[in-house]
């Protein structure tokens, strides 16, 4: 009894030694079941440009024409010119029609826009920039639909009277290139005035004469009303007076000066 006693207890110890030195198992993961995570399009961050980082469109600057490059023009396209007021009708609807000059030439600008307070710093010497349509209406060259701006720190210029007295007997190439300009009539004698509508309160029509020929002249209401000296000597004008005119040569189905002063040099 002894001796299984003994055997039982020498297996129990061996069992025991076996069990003690058998190293762990650590579980092993498969490499292919090891997810690497994939940036989706949502995740991936787009670089946004600053301010800083777009570049403006280049800018041309504006090419301001030449009075020659202006009469060179074709009709109905846009021109953009440096002048200097002279004077300019009344102001209504936030229009006004100005009469323009510079050394090179004269220009005629209808209804430009422009405001109120705009239109009562527009004094004669004061140079703008206009940018419009070149136009024609009954032979008269102008810039139509026009907007402008002032030249901040522009000189000014005030043109002298042109004596165009000669171009009566120049021909209507001649006359014409001098149109629009501030220009001087002397020696004319008084042939008729005509108001329109019949009575004073609107356009005059002058009729003068000169070497045997007649001439069309206006005083045009919205540039000179009836409370001007001008509007008041021409009222007054009888047949036969040889008077000194100064206008600004606008042309109407031929030359028609919008006069602007009358000296009587020769009065009955």
């Amino acid at each position: 009894m002894k001796k299984i006693l003994a055997v039982l207890l020498a297996l129990m110890l061996v069992m025991a030694f076996v069990a003690c030195t058998e190293p762990e198992e650590t579980p092993e993961t498969p490499e292919e079941n090891v997810e690497t995570p994939v940036a989706s399009d949502a995740d991936v961050e787009t670089p946004v440009a600053s301010d800083a980082d777009v570049e403006e469109p280049a800018v041309e600057p504006v090419k301001v024409m030449t009075h020659e490059e202006y009469i060179a023009a074709a009709l109905d396209t846009e021109v953009v010119i440096e002048t200097y007021v002279q004077a300019h009708q009344s102001w209504w609807d936030n229009k006004v029609t100005v009469y323009c000059q510079s050394p090179d030439g004269a220009y005629f600008l209808y209804e430009l826009a422009c405001s109120e307070e705009d239109a009562a710093k527009l004094l004669p010497g004061t140079k703008i920039r206009v940018t419009g349509t070149k136009g024609e209406w009954a032979g008269e060259v102008e810039v139509m639909e026009g907007t402008f701006e002032f030249v901040e720190g522009g000189d000014t210029y005030i043109a002298e009277a042109f004596d165009a007295t000669a171009l009566l007997f120049a021909t209507p190439e001649e006359i014409i290139a001098h149109q629009n300009e501030f220009v001087t009539f002397k020696g004319m004698t008084v042939d008729s005035i005509e108001f329109k509508n019949g009575e004073p309160g609107d356009d005059i029509y002058v009729t003068l004469l000169y070497g045997g020929q007649q001439y069309n002249f206006c005083v045009e209401y919205y540039l000179t009303g009836a409370d001007t000296e001008v509007y008041k000597t021409v009222s007054g004008l009888v047949g036969g007076e040889m008077v000194d005119v100064e206008a600004f040569l606008y042309w109407y189905e031929g030359m028609n000066p919008h006069i602007t002063a009358v000296t009587v040099v020769d009065a009955f």
